[in-house]
């Protein structure tokens, strides 16, 4: 096994070592690249290693970590810099204590910078102080939470100043007012600009290994995070195997950040949703829908206009906290296998903070940031309701061959804000959903649970198509009047009494002026021949065709033919269309929709 001792000052760019030991008061210094260990670290005792220009550490240690030493590693991340907002983390570092395990957090481990090795200790205000400070470093402890198979609002657990988050639990903390000018790393971003972002400096033993977090049944909320000082793998995370006491959706945090106070009935914020799909997708995300709060913590009837910014997450960078749900009682496990090296800032990783601007003498590549290239495309629609004018849902249809008309875990993601007053969510399984993945089908019906406390306003839109075939029509049923609404080019209004409709309301992709009508099928064939891989379609009455569209269970469509006018026969090669199963639409000149399922399969001979 290759060890490295570093007995000296060292500037690393980029390395690689199967161990690596830190001599005492010999400083290694990594700039803009990650550090690869295959085993363990020693930090010997006064020993620093630091991850500067967002330098990443990434370990392959199989199991139980193996660091040892009282050395530490120093690695920035930034927050929100307003002491009203929260912010969710999860610390990268535990106390530099001799041991072979990962060590327990608390805020005093974090630190101002001041040059790119030296930092100051914080000052930690205690509890019943609310406000802190950018410059000198000063951090309201009173803000410092954890939740853990919490059920209600009332379960959060204030920490305070103590050492008593253990690895891979989550915690909120509120950020800091004024500014500080500090340029530690001389890349042109300062500590705190005085709007914008507070940074902090970890410093602490590197957590490693397996690092395990309790959950609890019947959907119990648990904060947790990223516990490494390298990036990690959402999707890799969500949906191991290994972690199926989980759902498999993570919730963030977001907070309306022109309210400046820190009375909960002046809250507004919610949570926003990410659904994996699956390991090499890039995810589908939903904002969130800021709500308001009585001072019991219970939501109010008052939500303010619109929602959260999206946010990237399939890369989650340092430091990040979010929620997780259970369902069985068990635990969730970050491995070494989930860490990456993906540097903040990338096309798909993004902390939870107001945007400022990249140093723009940091560029960099990594294989991760081709994913939206060499990834197979996610086919999603998100559809917006605006309520009576005051706030907007979010909601994304997620079209995936696999999934199921039921809960398919990683992709269904639950309603984390269902107790608004006035909502619009899926109905799965008597639950209310924000995601919800389906196998395209024309004639599917998608329920949504419509809520109403009073007399409400709903305004529906399809607000995003994400590679959904553009020609595909999406439509609302309201099954009031049996009346159908194109929603993906127009907004439907409707005023609804009180009540909760799980059956009134649903997303369809045919209208009832485009069904099928019964005369001209009896006299229009489709037939799939596979022995000469061709699809045809017999016209016996020659009524005109105005177009042919070949959709495959993803909705997009594969063949598409436009003014085929009056024929009596019509010929399609498929010759060069992957075996499936399709769906194939003629639109008459009179504008019926013809539609019939079709099996390709092109290995027939």
């Amino acid at each position: 096994m290759k060890k490295i001792l570093l007995a000296l000052s060292v500037l690393i760019f980029i390395r690689s070592a199967a161990q690596i030991s830190v001599g005492s008061n010999t400083p290694v210094y990594v700039k803009g690249q990650v550090l690869y260990v295959g085993q363990n670290i020693n930090l010997n005792s006064n020993s620093n290693l630091y991850l500067r220009n967002n330098s990443q550490l990434v370990q392959g240690t199989a199991g139980s970590s193996a660091n040892t030493g009282t050395g530490i590693i120093s690695v920035y991340q930034e927050g929100t810099s307003d002491n009203f907002d929260y912010n969710y983390w999860c610390s990268p570092v535990g106390n530099n204590i001799a041991s072979l395990v990962n060590n327990n957090f608390g805020i005093t481990q974090l630190y101002q910078p001041t040059t790119s090795t030296a930092s100051s200790t914080a000052a930690i205000l205690p509890v019943g102080s609310y406000n802190g400070l950018a410059n000198p470093l000063t951090i309201a402890s009173h803000w410092i939470y954890k939740l853990t198979n919490a059920n209600n609002y009332s379960q959060w657990t204030q920490v305070g100043s103590a050492t008593a988050i253990l690895p891979g639990e989550g915690f909120t903390m509120k950020g800091t007012s004024g500014f500080d000018n500090t340029d530690p790393e001389g890349t042109g971003i300062v500590n705190n600009p005085g709007i914008g972002a507070q940074r902090y400096d970890f410093r602490g033993k590197p957590n490693d290994g397996n690092i395990s977090v309790a959950v609890g049944s019947n959907d119990a909320a648990t904060l947790t995070g990223n516990p490494y000082p390298s990036a990690i793998h959402l999707n890799a995370f969500l949906l191991d195997p290994a972690n199926s006491a989980a759902t498999g959706i993570a919730y963030f945090w977001q907070q309306d950040k022109n309210v400046k106070s820190h009375f909960l009935s002046a809250y507004r914020g919610g949570y926003a949703t990410y659904s994996p799909i699956d390991i090499t997708s890039n995810g589908v995300y939903v904002a969130a829908t800021f709500r308001s709060y009585n001072t019991d913590g219970t939501v109010n009837s008052n939500p303010p206009t619109g929602t959260s910014q999206a946010v990237a997450r399939k890369y989650l960078p340092i430091g990040q906290g979010f929620l997780i749900n259970g369902n069985s009682n068990g635990v969730v496990t970050f491995k070494n296998s989930h860490r990456v090296f993906y540097k903040e800032g990338g096309t798909l990783s993004q902390f939870e903070k107001p945007a400022r601007n990249l140093n723009p003498k940091l560029t960099y590549t990594t294989k991760n940031e081709d994913d939206a290239v060499i990834n197979p495309p996610l086919v999603y629609i998100k559809l917006n309701t605006i309520i009576n004018n005051e706030f907007t849902r979010q909601l994304a249809i997620a079209f995936i061959a696999t999934a199921t008309d039921g809960i398919d875990k990683g992709i269904d993601a639950k309603n984390m804000d269902d107790d608004l007053p006035n909502d619009v969510s899926f109905w799965i399984e008597n639950g209310n959903y924000v995601i919800q993945g389906v196998n395209f089908d024309l004639s599917k019906k998608i329920p949504l649970s419509v809520k109403a406390t009073q007399n409400t306003t709903f305004k529906f839109y399809i607000s995003q198509i994400t590679d959904f075939d553009e020609s595909q029509n999406v439509y609302l049923y309201d099954a009031l009047d049996m009346s159908y609404h194109d929603i993906k080019n127009s907004l439907y209004e409707v005023e609804v009494v009180p009540g909760t409709y799980t059956d009134r309301f649903k997303i369809t992709f045919t209208n009832q002026t485009l069904g099928i009508n019964d005369e001209v099928k009896t006299n229009f064939f489709i037939y799939q021949d596979n022995k000469n891989q061709v699809l045809k379609a017999f016209n016996p009455n020659n009524e005109i065709i105005k177009s042919f569209v070949l959709y495959d269970m993803l909705g997009k469509a594969v063949i598409t033919k436009e003014n085929l006018e009056v024929e009596s026969n019509f010929n399609f090669s498929t010759s060069g269309v992957s075996s499936g199963i399709y769906i194939a639409t003629f639109v008459t000149g009179d504008n019926v929709k013809i539609t019939q399922k079709i099996i390709i399969s092109n290995s027939a001979k």
